[in-house]
């Protein structure tokens, strides 16, 4: 198994800017990102946080390289457009978001080169224009665009619940396309659950043999899903055998 860790730190990133006094604005879950908290997201990101896990890895018996995605031009990006509703209308309206970015290419030979060595490349979501400009960018993109650049086996979702769950909050262990589409559709499936659904099925389109979402918290949560028979979170494939 070679392992890649991409991360996120939206909670270490708050923390640093309440600090500073910067107050951080929201917009459909996307952090309004002009220069000054960009350099906080990159200084927190490829600093603080991927430090810390890299420290850990190598800590307990592994051997990790710190990157972020404009390290190789690894995550090149251009800015995202964002287009939101206007208040009492059908019409939408594309609204600045300042540097926040999304993935247009991956340029995975930095990881390869690594994985030749036995490093475990573990990697912030910063991405990285033509130009040099720096965007930030989502973890969970970022994780999606990486695996279908190398054609990944497994792309392994870590999050704070069981998987994805039924009306009931049973945790349903196996989804396709199908299912996912008339669970969104009934309001099962919501909140910030249904983006990380839709970047596992676009990793698959991407060429990612499975996908999964799991509870990150359980100790040894990746082992138990990768080699027991019933796993402990949710596997999402395109499409389940009859």
């Amino acid at each position: 198994i070679h392992p890649i860790v991409v991360h996120g730190g939206g909670p270490q990133i708050d923390a640093m800017l309440g600090q500073m006094g910067v107050v951080s604005e929201r917009i459909d879950g996307l952090r309004v990102t002009d220069e000054r908290t960009m350099d906080v997201v990159e200084m927190v990101l490829a600093g603080r946080v991927n430090k810390e896990i890299v420290s850990l890895v190598c800590h307990h018996g592994g051997r990790a390289v710190g990157l972020s995605g404009k390290d190789g031009f690894l995550l090149q990006a251009r800015k995202k457009k964002l287009k939101v509703a206007r208040a009492g209308t059908d019409e939408s309206e594309l609204i600045d978001i300042g540097l926040v970015g999304e993935v247009t290419a991956v340029d995975p030979d930095v990881i390869r080169a690594l994985e030749e060595w036995d490093f475990i490349p573990v990697i912030s979501p910063i991405g990285v224009d033509a130009e040099g400009h720096t965007y930030n960018l989502n973890a969970d993109t970022a994780a999606a665009a990486v695996a279908a650049a190398l054609k990944a086996q497994k792309l392994v979702y870590l999050t704070d619940a069981a998987g994805v769950l039924d009306k009931d909050g049973g945790l349903l262990p196996t989804l396709d396309r199908e299912k996912i589409a008339k669970l969104i559709k009934r309001g099962v499936i919501t909140g910030g659950m249904i983006p990380k659904v839709n970047y596992c099925l676009q990793a698959l389109e991407g060429g990612v043999r499975q996908t999964h979402v799991i509870d990150g918290r359980l100790e040894h949560a990746i082992l138990l899903e990768m080699f027991t028979e019933s796993g402990i979170g949710t596997e999402i494939l395109e499409k389940l055998e009859k």
